[in-house]
């Protein structure tokens, strides 16, 4: 079997496993990477406007969450692969790198104080939770989507610019399925401190109450926002890797290549899906809000509905809340996981190209 990468020349191809394998490590780095840039900007944004003071119902200056007028409150923390959402209860109760009493005059200044006061691991608080759900999750993504490219251009015989946009839409469609009932369990979690025998009841309950499509809430605007991001990102990606290597007269792409090729397409896709993300998040912070009081879910306002009401409130501005943060974010996380994951799959391009001409 022959894998067509970059420039078109023929490589040797790697098996799911390999593939699980590169997209685990690149979805590990990015966790690495991206993890101090989410602490270090949330602590900023604490110290300007300490969350649990918050009186009003507003936009965080970031575009990271949304504050609400009661005792218990919501944040929302991503870290270029997942989402957290963490509970203040009158703040006593937020999560401590959030809360710790440190003035920073800059960027530059939070990290070297973080390190200084804190330790080196707190610019890593909240990594845990990614690396058990995130890096799943993007290894699912990843293998379904380069299965399904190769699929659809040699099992189906399609072929064009097409083909990447619906791969990477089909391959995030199943992730996030497959995802969506853990990522309910882990909010539930994470907003009310239950044990496991108390998170097992509480499931039972609600499976017993709503369904078992009730594990599923959420998956509608989750889906809204990730498939058309992950189209727009592998079309993008394509497109762009087969121009640099053209530009460059490689045969396929190298680090480089994919390095930019990522951060290109991710800031395209993150603009392009900007309106869906501002409604992610405010459902999120609303359901982790009546999750945490305890109070049963209202009937679940549509996506578009959600966007009416924030164009009526805030024009077009509302629903390009965070344009700069989310690109600055996304943009460097796509192009490190990208790389890392097209290094991963050369590595073991080379490994299998040994081995057939080594095999008598």
């Amino acid at each position: 079997m022959v894998e067509r990468t970059g420039g078109g020349g023929p490589v040797a191809a790697i098996s799911p496993v390999q593939q699980m394998l590169a997209s685990g490590t690149g979805a590990l780095l990015t966790s690495l990477f991206v993890t101090p840039l989410d602490v270090v900007k949330i602590r900023l944004q604490a110290q300007q406007t300490p969350f649990h003071q918050a009186l009003a119902c507003e936009s965080a200056p970031w575009g990271s969450g949304v504050t609400r007028p009661s005792k218990w409150k919501c944040f929302l923390y991503c870290n270029g692969l997942m989402d957290h959402i963490y509970v203040c209860r009158n703040g006593s109760s937020c999560t401590s790198w959030y809360k710790t009493p440190t003035h920073f005059s800059g960027t530059l200044d939070a990290f070297v104080k973080i390190t200084r006061h804190e330790g080196l691991r707190s610019l890593w608080s909240g990594l845990p939770p990614t690396l058990i759900m995130a890096v799943p999750a993007t290894v699912i993504y990843f293998t379904c989507y380069d299965q399904l490219r190769d699929f659809l251009r040699f099992g189906v015989g399609l072929q064009g610019s097409h083909v990447p946009l619906v791969a990477g839409g089909l391959a995030r469609l199943g992730a996030v399925t497959v995802i969506s009932p853990l990522e309910l369990v882990r909010t539930k979690m994470q907003s009310r401190r239950l044990s496991y025998g108390e998170l097992r009841v509480c499931i039972r309950s609600a499976v017993a109450r709503d369904g078992l499509l009730s594990l599923w809430r959420g998956w509608g605007p989750t889906v809204l926002r990730d498939v058309p991001f992950s189209a727009f990102y592998w079309f993008n990606y394509e497109l762009v890797k087969v121009q640099l290597c053209e530009q460059a007269g490689a045969p396929q792409a190298n680090f480089s290549i994919s390095f930019t090729a990522g951060a290109i397409s991710g800031a395209i896709a993150a603009i392009l899906t900007l309106p869906f993300d501002v409604v992610k998040t405010r459902r999120q912070i609303q359901l982790g809000e009546m999750d945490s009081l305890g109070v049963p879910l209202k009937k679940t306002t549509s996506t578009w509905h959600i966007m009416k009401e924030i164009w009526a409130e805030s024009g077009y501005r509302g629903l390009f809340a965070g344009f700069m943060p989310r690109v600055i974010k996304v943009a460097p996380a796509c192009a490190v996981m990208i790389s890392s994951y097209e290094f991963g799959k050369a590595f073991f391009q080379k490994v299998n190209l040994d081995r057939e001409r080594r095999a008598p």
